[in-house]
């Protein structure tokens, strides 16, 4: 009978993930009637409307390190977790309120089709090239570790649900959002973030409701978690005290200052298409932040109450769905939410893609043509499998490989782009000095042991950054 049953929710599961996949390769095939030039396929022509853009750049800046990090981080941790919600929600509002409107305006008036366009102050000047080169050798090295963690979700996931090999796993979702984002390029990438971070909403509305119904409510989970036999778990600062516990709040929360500086992200708001498009986008990008990381902490939360033993905090969120489902249900539910983990990889090999086929090679007189959009492709290519055999072959959490790479692109680009929007001029070589201080102290802190919440590698690099961006920056008329 067992047998039967396992048979039958390995069935479901397959036939989801078939008609999942099938799904996204119609996607990449009708969106690649849009695209007839380089801002066609990187920036959707600039005509991206509210949902697609809120719920798309929400979910490509989420994904694996959402349902199956801030989940895990939550059951790990205990109720020093809490420090996610405010530090994500920070960056949403930075982002849509005061980045939103001005990274668009700026970017339709100089014409900019990137983030490293905006990143190059004077077109002209011998360090243009140097920028450029500097930004895609930043972009790559950062987002290759990035897509890795994604395809590693998404194979520990597949070998968790069924008895699939953990290479084979994460070869067959690569090949998936590498055919999809051949073909469709931004508006295939947009419109299947788009559904996935509606799948993302929906269970993380389904999953926590289900999980504290199952222990009774809101008062037994929190009576749960104080019973736990570590005393740092029911804290708000995990075992940390005074300074050190100051230091723990501060540095998660330097997660959300790294928000402004990612190309994946501010790319949506570029290509929003008009201010009413904005104005909605907002509303429903934080609306959809609020419920998916709550929905996290309060799902990771409640399986360190019923289920206690989880050896691998990262794989709660499957743990709780087959634990709280029926076969079926929990296939179905699991099936749409791994595509989903997967197809978020694309957001970043399409920055990739755009960096090294069209940043690298602009120069003075640049034009755009077909054979830029055959080179993005190409890259697409070679980044899906660098960043396969990375997943493969590299072990680290999710949790940390994806932050590294956040910190190190948000410290880069973020404060460069902050003082560009405060309507100040920035000699190149500021901008290339800001770049390079804020990437390579964060390679260089990352390398040394880590303070309370990694204050160190996520505040020193961005406030450095900010420094030489500021000082070395005039009010534009001067």
């Amino acid at each position: 009978m067992a047998a039967t049953e396992s048979l039958a929710d390995s069935t479901v599961v397959l036939i989801t993930l078939i008609v999942y996949k099938v799904a996204l390769i119609a996607i990449g095939i009708w969106t690649s009637k849009r695209n007839q030039s380089t801002a066609d396929f990187f920036l959707a022509g600039r005509q991206m409307g509210s949902w697609v853009a809120a719920i798309s750049a929400s979910a490509s800046s989420s994904s694996a390190w959402t349902l199956l990090g801030v989940s895990g981080a939550a059951y790990l941790w205990g109720l020093s977790a809490i420090w996610l919600f405010p530090s994500v929600m920070m960056g949403f509002l930075i982002n849509w309120l005061w980045i939103a409107p001005r990274i668009r305006n700026l970017s339709r008036a100089e014409n900019a089709i990137t983030l490293t366009d905006l990143m190059v102050t004077e077109p002209d000047n011998k360090l243009a090239d140097t920028i450029r080169r500097a930004a895609t050798m930043i972009v790559v090295f950062s987002f290759i570790f990035y897509i890795a963690a994604q395809f590693k979700g998404a194979g520990n996931s597949f070998t968790s649900v069924f008895a699939m090999d953990f290479e084979t796993a994460i070869i067959l979702g690569a090949t998936i959002i590498m055919i999809y984002t051949l073909l469709g390029g931004f508006w295939a990438v947009s419109v299947t973030d788009t559904l996935q971070g509606i799948l993302m909403a929906l269970t993380a509305i389904v999953l926590p409701v289900a999980a504290l119904w199952h222990i009774g409510g809101l008062s037994e989970m929190f009576a749960g978690l104080q019973a736990v036999d570590d005393p740092a778990f029911g804290s708000f600062f995990g075992s940390h005290y005074g300074i050190s516990a100051i230091g723990f709040a501060v540095g998660i929360m330097g997660i959300g200052a790294g928000y402004p500086g990612q190309p994946h992200v501010v790319n949506r708001f570029m290509a929003l298409k008009d201010v009413r498009a904005l104005q909605q986008g907002r509303l429903i990008a934080i609306g959809w932040a609020l419920i998916v990381y709550t929905g996290m902490l309060l799902l990771g939360w409640s399986a360190r109450v019923f289920l206690p033993g989880i050896s691998d905090s990262e794989t709660v969120f499957f743990s709780v769905t087959q634990s709280l489902f029926t076969p079926v249900v929990a296939g179905i539910m699991i099936a749409a939410v791994l595509s989903a983990v997967m197809s978020t990889a694309d957001s970043q090999i399409l920055v990739v893609s755009s960096s090294v086929s069209y940043d690298a090679q602009k120069k003075v007189g640049y034009k755009q043509n077909k054979n830029n959009l055959l080179v993005g492709r190409l890259s697409v290519i070679g980044v899906c499998i660098a960043a396969a055999a990375l997943a493969i072959n590299l072990d680290q959490s999710i949790f940390n490989r994806v932050l590294f790479a956040w910190h190190a692109i948000g410290s880069a680009f973020g404060p460069v782009l902050v003082v560009r929007l405060l309507n100040r001029h920035l000699s190149n070589t500021t901008v290339l000095m800001s770049m390079l201080s804020g990437f390579g102290l964060t390679v260089l802190i990352n390398s040394q042991p880590n303070l309370p919440g990694d204050i160190a590698e996520r505040w020193i690099p961005l406030l450095v950054a900010l420094a030489i961006a500021w000082l070395g920056s005039q009010k534009k008329g001067n």
